[in-house]
């Protein structure tokens, strides 16, 4: 069949969940790049043992729990307003620069946007962001209430787009959502915002690895599930060629 839509996942892929690290190191000078990281993680986390304990909640709920565990741990004292003014930082994400290049060179196809976020979250980020013209519409797992990579997400863009999977290119940068995009049976682009080479390099710094490179290491390869992505690009604007070829 010919590709007839794109869809892109937000945090990571159009969004960078690292630029959070401004308002974080604001907020607790000195600690920014740390509480940034383990934050990112344990929201992943939170994801995926809500939706093993069957216990779901939204991502704006998942977001500042996993906030109040980074600071807990790191022993830095925070009140619930002072918690949820940086976790509104997830409403404010930066756009990768190439970002809005590529959806513009990709306007002849339809677009949008599946994602862990709750809509209200998804409608502030992409609102200033300016992208909301660009795309056709923003998917939330919300509508299901159980978080990627579970296979009903995947489902629910079909049902959404009614479009066959086989119509749908599946574009991340996240290594669990590329395998369970793949394993549900879409064609997957992998956004390689850095390379397996350049990832040693830092990991073999012998004064030691820093937040940043260990969350690299863990969130921004391709796991290893036997569901890999068909395609793998350093930048969205890649995009435009490979899909006018699937036409």
């Amino acid at each position: 069949m010919a590709l007839k839509a794109l869809v892109f996942d937000a945090y990571g892929t159009l969004f960078d969940v690292q630029s959070v690290a401004v308002v974080t190191d604001e907020a607790f000078p000195g600690h920014g790049e740390t509480i940034t990281q383990i934050w990112r993680l344990k929201q992943l986390e939170y994801t995926w043992l809500r939706a093993l304990m069957g216990r779901y909640e939204d991502f704006w709920t998942v977001t500042r729990d996993s906030l109040d565990f980074t600071l807990a741990t790191l022993g830095l004292a925070a009140t619930p307003d002072l918690i949820a003014r940086i976790a509104a930082a997830y409403d404010a994400l930066e756009l990768y620069p190439e970002a809005r290049q590529a959806l513009e060179e990709l306007a002849g196809f339809r677009l949008a946007i599946f994602s862990n976020g709750s809509p209200a979250m998804l409608k502030r980020l992409v609102a200033q962001a300016g992208i909301d013209g660009l795309l056709e519409t923003v998917i939330s797992v919300d509508e299901i209430g159980v978080y990627k990579p579970d296979p009903r997400g995947y489902e629910l863009v079909e049902r959404r787009l009614g479009l066959a999977r086989e119509e749908i290119l599946f574009v991340s940068s996240n290594g669990f959502d590329i395998a369970g995009a793949k394993a549900y049976g879409f064609t997957v682009a992998r956004i390689e915002r850095i390379p397996a080479t350049a990832l040693r390099a830092e990991l073999a710094n012998t004064s030691g690895i820093g937040p940043t490179a260990l969350f690299k290491a863990l969130r921004m390869q391709p796991e290893r599930l036997g569901a890999s992505a068909d395609l793998t690009i350093a930048r969205l604007t890649d995009l435009a060629a490979y899909a006018t070829k699937q036409r």
